[in-house]
């Protein structure tokens, strides 16, 4: 047990920590190495492509989308007393995240960008669009119950407990 807890204290974390650690970067490893097998140049291309879009184009683009929805959400900073304060803005955040995620992996059938899908899999091409707003619309009106019950929650007085209150009397 003292060896554990000597390895805990110099590496920071658990053994499984490490463990998953070195598997994950052996699977990306083992990705980039059948990745690169095919089209090296158009690989790195993409990458370096795909890098400059996000960090000149994309960052700055959801960055501004953030301030903006912190200014309309009233987000306000941490008070000095260390205590968290809940953001609103996080309740725009993740369904939002989530909604655009789905688009950018689906997009191609969200926008009928693929001829021929109706013939592999029986679907109708038109519901895709129509799937996708219901599923933002579910993202959202879930994560407006979450704020709800959050807002409800921090609003309620602090009452102590029975078996407190009666052991403060004992």
């Amino acid at each position: 047990m003292k060896r554990l807890s000597g390895f805990r204290k110099r590496y920071g974390a658990s053994p499984l920590h490490l463990l998953l650690v070195v598997s994950s970067f052996a699977l990306a490893l083992y990705a980039g190495v059948r990745l690169l097998k095919g089209d090296p140049l158009g690989v790195a291309i993409w990458f370096v492509g795909a890098a400059l879009l996000h960090d000149l184009v994309l960052l700055p683009l959801y960055t501004l989308t953030d301030r903006a929805a912190q200014a309309l959400a009233g987000a306000r900073q941490a008070p000095a007393g260390g205590t968290h304060r809940m953001q609103a803005v996080n309740y725009i955040r993740v369904p939002a995240f989530l909604s655009l995620l789905l688009l950018v992996v689906w997009y191609p059938l969200i926008l009928r960008r693929v001829p021929g899908y109706h013939s592999a899999t029986g679907l109708d091409p038109e519901v895709f669009l129509g799937r996708w707003l219901l599923l933002t619309a579910a993202f959202f009106a879930v994560s407006a119950l979450c704020l709800l019950a959050a807002t409800a929650r921090q609003r309620r007085p602090n009452r102590p407990h029975r078996e407190s209150a009666a052991a403060e009397s004992e």
